[in-house]
């Protein structure tokens, strides 16, 4: 029987001997390895879901919260939700140009001087502080003098989303090819013309997924919006007072001895989940069209 090329090449890449074994290994320790995570995060989803569930509607989501709760059907976490929609949108309206901006400067114009090394330093130190760190340092800069506010919630979430933006728009700015930008160099277009009308759009699909990224870690958060939004029960559009928050609201109800407090708490918690998840999905259907793209 005659052997195709197909055929040939096929057993060319494929690994014999120890290296096959060793390929093998790998593989199996890979899928374990996806088992021993995917189990846990199968149990939170799966309790949230079956705790949650029962008592999500359109008047949960939108209803004000009771101060007294008798019974799961009474009221809703409306407040919330709206308080989780103006706070993360501010925070992005703030952190996302800023993240973009620095990620320019350090890909295109900073080079190796040291103003780009120390943006590049502090955006990998901001990376990993604690997000209640960001909470305390808007409570003492704002909090102190001005009181707790929507705004000052902005803040500490903006701080907190600004290196995830610079790190992942500086990555894909990294992966635009130089022949673009010499191309264009050599059609007589200047460097700022270059970055907005080759640079950016070329890589505006991760740079998208990476904001949408930043946004979905934010809008979980609890511990910068406890020093700096508090809570409310009532539904407020002003920015300059206190402000309800959807993890905030989970954090009262869990603590409350009341049953159907805390069965609003799940209803929350599984809200949240999905609005994330969201986020999550549009980000990774953003970043394959640009793949394709």
């Amino acid at each position: 029987m005659a052997v195709t090329s197909e055929e040939r090449t096929a057993d060319l890449r494929e690994p014999a001997g120890w290296r096959r074994t060793k390929n093998r290994i790998a593989t199996i320790l890979m899928y374990i390895a996806f088992v021993v995570v995917i189990i846990p995060l199968g149990f939170v989803l799966y309790t949230t879901i079956a705790k949650g569930i029962s008592i999500i509607s359109w008047q949960f989501l939108t209803s004000p919260i009771p101060p007294v709760v008798a019974a799961a059907d009474e009221g809703g976490v409306g407040p919330a939700v709206l308080g989780t929609l103006e706070i993360t949108a501010l925070a992005t309206v703030i952190a996302v140009p800023l993240g973009v901006l620095g990620a320019v400067y350090l890909n295109e114009y900073g080079g190796t001087n040291w103003l780009s090394k120390l943006i590049g330093f502090m955006a990998d130190v901001m990376t990993g502080v604690p997000s209640i760190v960001m909470g305390l340092f808007i409570f003492s800069i704002w909090v102190l003098h001005f009181g707790f506010s929507g705004l000052a919630g902005a803040f500490a979430l903006g701080c907190l989303m600004l290196p995830i933006v610079i790190r992942s728009t500086y990555e894909m700015l990294l992966l635009v090819p130089d022949a673009l930008r010499e191309g264009s160099y050599a059609l007589g277009a200047s460097k700022s013309r270059v970055t907005l009308t080759v640079v950016l759009p070329a890589a505006a699909g991760g740079i998208v997924s990476g904001c949408l990224l930043a946004v979905a870690r934010a809008a979980g958060e609890t511990a910068p919006l406890l020093f700096t939004a508090a809570a409310t029960m009532k539904t407020n559009f002003k920015l300059s007072e206190p402000m309800n928050s959807l993890p905030v609201q989970i954090y009262n109800d869990v603590i409350s001895p009341t049953a159907a407090v805390e069965e609003r708490a799940w209803g929350a918690a599984l809200t949240l989940v999905v609005m994330i998840l969201l986020l999550n999905l549009f980000a990774r259907l953003v970043a394959r069209r640009s793949r394709i793209a």
